[in-house]
């Protein structure tokens, strides 16, 4: 074991060697010191499918290298990393991993433990998971074994959108492809350890993102949260002991391992370490998903990757900064904010899943937030008496507010609402029902005024958001280069 563990540390000290690190603690990782994120230091390294996803290639970049050894070091070597890397939860909670990991039991009663990996990625403007699925689909599987072993599981079920059909067909194939090498299954990469994974499909319900819902339909039933306690960790999916995850989180495992956990750390300001897929869409000109540091200035990450918004930064109107569920941020809060969990919580957001949607001066808030109502409306399950029919509520009344429709004494009574939303539920649909109200509210209430005191004034046709605004593509060369010809030409 003493000899594992000082090739990790070789391994990991030598690519820590070969990157440039800031003397200065007080700088903010992404400010430019450190010329952001390096390819060298990206986990991710075939996010854009220039390699292929099988196992030959996935070999090549490193997938399954010193597994074997990593599991040896033992199951709670493996959660103290992950506690030492200050990793946190990437599905939208920002829970410690290694806590989390740490409540499953280590003796057994005589249940097994599961490991549930979530990847039902329902949340509008995210997408991060679908890469990782479809172009590095191995990360996932090392990382159940791992992760799995660390939990003392049995088995992975990863539970997949049912809207992800070829993403499912090539996670499935990778997982074949695993058991055809030897690296899960009976004695999984020459371990010892015996370890299944299953793959599971949903029906395309965002309820079930929620992780007891999840379980639910993972054993059959209607997918509908349920009260806690229990949690999972004592009682989860077929009454035993189970951990549901992140597949963002559950991929980045093994190679913080490999690495060692204070090369994670390097990256992100206290308590916000490591590297995070964001996926940026909206009007920005070039929308993509793409692995940087934790803490990097929205601006910085904008500008750096999306060639910026499409009219310019000062065309800023607004941003969801995590995922629908998260409060919008106006301009003034955009131009200073850091894409970490505590920065964007003390103005008012949160990171949540990282999905970061991009507003010009072109969009109508009101509008935008009407149709995000509608869908929470639409997916609620119904089981919570303030989301089943609050939902309806705060859709109705911004359905005649966007129509200007509405008196100026109704403002408060939304927010007022949204507040009896929050926190009333079982799971936290209804806070992320209640949220982009509040945002709304918050920072584009005299738009809401404007929009009462002069409903003729406002110009919907000009406001209407097309599927595509007909600007030229600014990523020409990739396409070129990757698209093997099949683009779209108009």
């Amino acid at each position: 074991m003493t000899i594992v563990r000082s090739a990790l540390s070789r391994s990991a000290g030598r690519r820590l060697g070969a990157r440039y690190m800031s003397a200065d603690p007080k700088v903010l990782a992404g400010s430019g010191v450190f010329q952001g994120l390096t390819d060298q230091d990206r986990i991710f390294t075939n996010l854009y499918g220039e390699q292929d996803w099988r196992l030959k290639d996935a070999l090549k970049r490193g997938d399954y290298d010193m597994t074997k050894e990593i599991m040896w070091m033992g199951p709670d070597w493996i959660v103290q990393e992950i506690k030492d890397s200050g990793l946190r939860g990437r599905g939208g909670a920002g829970f410690p991993s290694g806590l989390k990991w740490s409540f499953m039991p280590k003796e057994t009663d005589g249940r097994p433990s599961f490991l549930v990996v979530n990847a039902d990625e329902s949340e509008p403007g995210t997408c991060k998971d679908r890469e990782i699925m479809r172009k590095d689909p191995h990360k996932l599987v090392e990382g159940c074994l791992i992760a799995g072993f660390a939990m003392r599981a049995r088995a992975a079920y990863i539970y997949i959108r049912g809207e992800y059909f070829n993403e499912a067909v090539v996670l499935d194939e990778a997982i074949h492809e695993a058991y055809s090498a030897g690296l899960i299954g009976k004695n999984a990469c020459g371990s010892g350890y015996d370890f299944d994974i299953y793959l599971h499909r949903g029906a395309g319900a965002y309820i079930c993102g929620e992780e007891t819902a999840l379980i639910e339909s993972l054993e059959g039933k209607q997918g509908k949260p349920r009260l806690k306690p229990p949690f999972p960790a004592g009682v989860g999916v077929f009454g035993c002991p189970s951990t549901v995850t992140n597949v963002e989180t559950i991929a980045v495992a093994p190679t913080i391992l490999r690495r060692g956990a204070s090369w994670f750390a390097s990256f992100g300001n206290e308590n916000n370490r490591g590297t995070k897929l964001f996926a940026i869409s909206g009007h920005v000109k070039n929308p993509m998903v793409v692995e940087e540091s934790m803490s990097i200035p929205l601006q910085e990450l904008i500008e750096k990757h999306c060639k910026g918004m499409r009219n310019g930064w000062d065309s800023l109107q607004a941003c969801i900064p995590g995922g629908s569920s998260v409060p919008v941020l106006n301009k003034a809060l955009c131009d200073e904010a850091l894409m970490e969990f505590d920065d964007l919580r003390a103005k008012g957001s949160g990171l949540g899943t990282a999905a970061v949607t991009m507003f010009d001066n072109t969009v109508d808030m009101v509008g935008a937030i009407r149709r995000l109502s509608h869908f929470y409306k639409h997916e609620s399950c119904g089981q919570c008496t303030p989301c089943r029919e609050g939902t309806g509520w705060l859709e109705d009344i911004l359905i005649r507010m966007e129509k200007g429709d509405a008196d100026k004494r109704e403002i408060p009574m939304l927010e007022e609402i949204s507040r009896q939303i929050e926190g009333h539920t079982i799971c936290a649909l209804g806070d992320a029902a209640a949220w982009p109200v509040q945002g709304l509210v918050r920072h584009f209430k005299k738009d809401i005024e404007d929009r009462i005191d002069d409903p003729e004034g406002f110009d919907f046709e000009a406001a209407f958001q097309k599927s595509w605004s007909g600007d030229p593509f600014a990523n020409d060369a990739w396409v070129k280069e990757h698209g093997a010809g099949r683009t779209y030409a108009a």
